[in-house]
């Protein structure tokens, strides 16, 4: 299992914690709101391939600044080329680089994504490890990475993944108050209760892509709104606009 750290580094002075009623309320109404949407790229790898660890922690690498729909498709060559560390370390990072393009900086991936397969050979016996530490020694993977492997693999209660989303509308909530994704992990630790660690990712990064977005968000259609101060979103004649940038995972 996972150590957290739980510190509150990053978040500014006077950030107080949310109610926890109107973080449950907000939960709990997102975890129905996004029934029938689209998933995430990673989520829906992770449980087309019951959560194989691997898979997970490639396609995640591969997500990063990169469109859903394209991390969805360069995953699904590579793994029918290389479904294994064994296997995807023999190829080439020219091979991997064919494979996985067009997601964003393929050339930079490629040669993690080698890299790391032959560490997990070489160092783990062929097996992701399990712990922060430990995942976060493979070259390429970085804290976002290692807490989503750790939730969809290993089912991970303790961890929190924060992408561009999960940053943007935790602070449109006002649930924390930080400047960066690194620092809105640890402050949201400190924010919300533990029962709603695993499923923060995948409930804002859900709502963030289909309607909470990062410029015009459809705020007259969502069902949060009650609960959302809107930090951040203007409201104009022709609708919101959002002065904080978003992006992908």
């Amino acid at each position: 299992m996972a150590v957290v750290a739980r510190r509150p580094g990053g978040a500014r002075r006077g950030a107080t914690r949310p109610g926890e009623a109107a973080v449950a309320r907000v939960m709990r109404a997102l975890a129905k709101a996004i029934t029938g949407l689209e998933m995430p790229a990673v989520e829906k790898i992770s449980e087309s391939q019951a959560e194989d660890p691997f898979q997970v922690l490639i396609a995640t690498l591969l997500s990063a600044r990169t469109q859903d729909a394209t991390t969805l498709a360069a995953s699904t060559r590579l793994f029918a080329r290389a479904k294994t560390p064994h296997a995807m370390a023999e190829l080439s990072v020219k091979e991997i680089e064919k494979l996985i393009y067009p997601v964003s900086f393929y050339r930079n991936k490629a040669r993690h994504v080698q890299a790391c397969c032959q560490m997990l050979v070489d160092e783990f016996g062929g097996v992701v490890p399990s712990t922060m530490e430990e995942l976060t020694s493979l070259p390429g993977v970085g804290r976002k990475t290692a807490n989503l492997v750790l939730i969809l693999s290993f089912r991970s209660r303790d961890n929190i993944c924060v992408d561009t989303h999960v940053h943007r509308i935790s602070n449109r909530l006002g649930w924390v108050k930080t400047a960066l994704p690194e620092e809105t992990e640890q402050a949201l630790y400190a924010a919300t209760d533990r029962r709603w660690w695993a499923s923060i990712n995948l409930y804002l990064v859900t709502w963030g892509q289909n309607v909470c977005r990062p410029v015009y968000p459809r705020c007259g259609d969502c069902v949060i709104s009650a609960d959302c101060p809107k930090f951040g979103v203007v409201k104009r004649a022709s609708g919101f606009r959002a002065s904080a940038a978003g992006g992908n995972r």
